[in-house]
């Protein structure tokens, strides 16, 4: 970029213009608009489709931080507020890692006795290893409370006896939100959507958030569940189309990262991970 000059000239008029503070105004404005020539210079103007929302959890500084009372003088009202907001920043990542159940018997309609199969149990054991040689500190593991994933859970835990346990039914498997493009062989009712998307989306939102301010250190939570919670979670937190969840495919037994950086920024660090699995041992039901 060409360096920003000032004619003489064009100072010699800013000089005799220099009353009532004109000059400071010119000189002002002529800084802005170096800026912007600066920004401008390397930037594309590009304006995406759907712009990413920083306060998508709600927990921006800017929006835990309470109006300060107006008895305050103007001076220290500023002072106070930057305080509170330096302080109501988070400064610690929250890893998730989601983890699909492994294969389980599905002649049953009922819950109770669709219980793993000898693969699905070696998928699960395979991803507690796998996690275990991961060797992150886990702080919390949270397992859905249908019977596929209390199996699940359980063999991944027996590799992380130290990680405490938690059962969350809002994590069930069920429709979260109609899909698009729509498909022919999976066709629920409307109010399984209305239902099980409210839960689905509750669970989102109780589980998907940056980090407490009081938080230190980065956290490392396991969530055992399933394929079309784990799809739906993804688009959510990546703010995709929520309705694009049914294009993602997820193994039995696979592992699904997901970083939430203190900014509210998301990353996803593996999707669907299956490598820890042999060939055979790949799955989808």
């Amino acid at each position: 970029m060409r360096p920003f000059r000032v004619s003489s000239r064009f100072l010699r008029g800013v000089r005799r213009v220099a009353a009532g503070g004109v000059a400071v105004a010119v000189v002002y404005t002529l800084s802005q608009e170096r800026k912007n020539v600066a920004s401008a210079s390397w930037t594309t103007n590009f304006k995406p489709s759907v712009p990413w929302d920083h306060n998508w959890d709600k927990r921006d500084p800017g929006s835990l931080v309470k109006p300060t009372s107006k008895s305050v003088t103007e001076l220290d009202t500023g002072e106070v507020v930057k305080e509170k907001l330096e302080q109501a920043k988070a400064t610690a990542t929250r890893h998730l890692f989601l983890i699909r159940h492994g294969q389980y018997d599905m002649s049953s309609p009922h819950d109770e006795h669709r219980k793993l199969t000898i693969l699905g149990k070696t998928q699960a054991d395979k991803a507690g290893k796998r996690l275990k040689e991961l060797n992150h500190p886990y702080t919390l593991a949270i397992i859905s409370t249908m019977q596929r994933a209390q199996e699940t859970g359980q063999i991944i835990c027996s590799h992380l006896p130290e990680v405490p346990v938690k059962h969350c039914s809002l994590i069930q498997e069920g429709a979260p939100i109609p899909p698009e493009p729509p498909v022919g062989h999976w066709k629920p009712e409307l109010k399984q959507f209305h239902e099980e998307g409210a839960r689905i989306e509750a669970a989102f939102r109780k589980y998907f958030h940056r980090a407490e301010p009081e938080q230190i250190e980065d956290s490392y939570e396991i969530l055992v569940c399933h394929a079309n919670v784990i799809r739906y979670f993804v688009c959510r937190a990546l703010q995709f189309p929520p309705e694009a969840w049914l294009r993602i495919s997820l193994y039995n037994g696979s592992i699904t990262w997901l970083a939430i950086r203190p900014t509210g920024r998301v990353s996803l660090k593996l999707l669907g991970d299956s490598g820890h699995l042999a060939p055979d041992e790949l799955t989808v039901n």
